[in-house]
C-alpha cells in the first residue's frame, strides 16, 4: 500500500495571523501594545550582564566551573511505585532567572578546556 495515495492532493492551513497589520492607531485601540512600549525594570541585569562578559582563562576556574555547574537538571525525577510510573517532575532549572546565563558560562569554561588547554572533556558532559 503506498502512502501517497491516500493523502489529500491539496492541504489547507488555517490561521489567525493578518497579512495586513493593523495600523498604531488601531492596534492601541483594541489594546494591543508592542512589548517595548511599556518600561521594563530588570534587577538581575547587571549580574546577567557581567556573567556573559565573564571570560574564563584560567585552567582551574574552569574545572571548578565544569564540576559546580550540573550538565543537566539534577531536579528533574520520575516517581515510581513497584516498576510504575506514578508522576513526573518536571525540570526547575528553568525556573533559575539566571539559568541560561550560568549553562553558557559553563559552556565557556569546557571550550576554555578542551580549545586553549586540549583537555578531554567527555568527564564533563
Amino acid at each position: 500500500m503506498k502512502v501517497y495515495h491516500n493523502t489529500p492532493k491539496r492541504i489547507f492551513f488555517a490561521s489567525w495571523v493578518s497579512l495586513n497589520p493593523a495600523p498604531e492607531n488601531e492596534a492601541k485601540a483594541v489594546g494591543l501594545q508592542s512589548p517595548s512600549s511599556k518600561p521594563h525594570f530588570d534587577i538581575l541585569r547587571p549580574l546577567r550582564q557581567w556573567l556573559d562578559n565573564f571570560q574564563v582563562q584560567n585552567r582551574e576556574l574552569a574545572h571548578r566551573l565544569c564540576k559546580s555547574i550540573p550538565s543537566q537538571c539534577p531536579f528533574e525525577r520520575d516517581v515510581k511505585l513497584f516498576g510504575k510510573t506514578l508522576f513526573h517532575i518536571p525540570p526547575l532549572c528553568k525556573l533559575n532567572p539566571l539559568y541560561d546565563e550560568v549553562v553558557s558560562l559553563r559552556f565557556r569554561a569546557l571550550c576554555y578546556l578542551a580549545d586553549e588547554c586540549g583537555e578531554d572533556v567527555t568527564q564533563y558532559c
